[in-house]
């Protein structure tokens, strides 16, 4: 054989090689796709960390994050089996979901507490919750028919000084004496931008408002049949969380702005800042548990408020809306800084 057929036969067995090790390679990597229940933004940055820096890779994942928006409905999505997996907003979701037979379950809550506050005035004298009362109060009818509702069992509000929220600040701005709803992480950004002052900010998860928020709901088929899925997508979904909060987190926020080019470096900074100010993703229970913690006790306390508010139902198995079984290993937090 000459050098040349040498060569020739040693390049082409060496391309079949190739050829035959690549697709092994491709296979490796499970196809995931997750829907998330917004616009890109910093309050999803940890799914888009894990993607953006290679982690869900090393899980073995190939994950595809689908954005929500206003005419987006990831979650029927999910339900149809189009989707994997899905970013649900808050436990309320999870209640309703057992009480309409609807087959999803919640696996992991990534933030420990809901970002959602009621804003003031910087005149207004406003040190506590309670002194929300005698002011105009902006709620949208999704918070009517949640939080508010808390507010009346809990605190003793009423609806006399309500008034529809629109998800525009200005009537709140033009009124010294009103509150409007919002998220910690954006609202009191825009309305410091729009007026010029800071508001103040009472958040309601430090007076008891204790629904988990952002949470990953599946199917429970995907549950029964792929468990090692799941889990490799919970954790490696916490290790990016993990990185987007503590360590580089530009990858994921460029990944953000490519995919929602409103979204700005201040106000992706700002809302990094916040959650972590007031242990939005990392406190309670994720502390000793890792990120994404829960508890059948912190469940039964949320599901017995809203009872008695009035928002679902006594006899509602609220355990069937979750389960324990991929969370509270305390996966990633070696990442974490000595002080949180």
């Amino acid at each position: 054989m000459t050098h040349f057929h040498l060569r020739r036969t040693l390049t082409a067995g060496l391309f079949a090689a190739l050829v035959a090790l690549a697709p092994a390679r491709a296979e490796t990597l499970d196809k995931v796709t997750f829907g998330t229940n917004w616009v890109a933004e910093a309050e999803h940055g940890g799914f888009f960390q894990a993607v953006a820096d290679g982690t869900y890779k090393k899980y073995g994942l190939d994950v595809t994050i689908v954005p929500g928006g206003p005419n987006e409905n990831n979650r029927m999505l999910l339900i149809a089996g189009k989707i994997d997996f899905f970013m649900a907003a808050n436990t309320l979701m999870s209640f309703d979901a057992v009480a309409n037979n609807v087959p999803v379950v919640t696996i992991a809550a990534i933030f420990q507490k809901d970002p959602q506050v009621m804003l003031t005035q910087p005149d207004a004298k406003v040190g506590k919750l309670e002194d929300l009362k005698p002011l105009t109060l902006f709620i949208s009818k999704e918070g009517m028919g949640s939080y508010f509702q808390w507010l009346k069992s809990e605190y003793g509000f009423s609806e006399k000084n309500v008034r529809p929220y629109n998800f525009n600040p200005q009537p709140f701005i033009a009124n010294p004496k009103s509150a409007m709803q919002g998220y910690v992480t954006s609202e009191p950004f825009a309305v410091e931008k729009a007026a010029g002052f800071k508001p103040n900010v009472l958040l309601l998860a430090d007076y008891g408002f204790n629904t988990y928020s952002t949470l990953i709901e599946t199917r429970r088929d995907i549950v029964e049949k792929k468990p090692d899925l799941v889990q490799r997508f919970v954790d490696a979904s916490m290790v990016g969380w993990y990185n987007y909060l503590y360590r580089d987190n530009s990858a994921g926020n460029a990944m953000i702005k490519q995919l929602n080019p409103e979204m700005t470096d201040d106000l992706l900074a700002y809302s990094v800042a916040k959650m972590k100010e007031h242990g939005i993703v990392d406190s309670g229970d994720s502390l000793k548990n890792g990120i994404g913690a829960m508890s059948d006790e912190r469940y039964s306390s949320f599901f017995n408020k809203m009872v008695k508010a009035g928002v679902v139902k006594a006899d509602l198995d609220f355990r069937k809306s979750y389960t324990l079984r991929f969370v509270n290993k305390g996966v990633g937090l070696e990442l974490r800084p000595n002080k949180p």
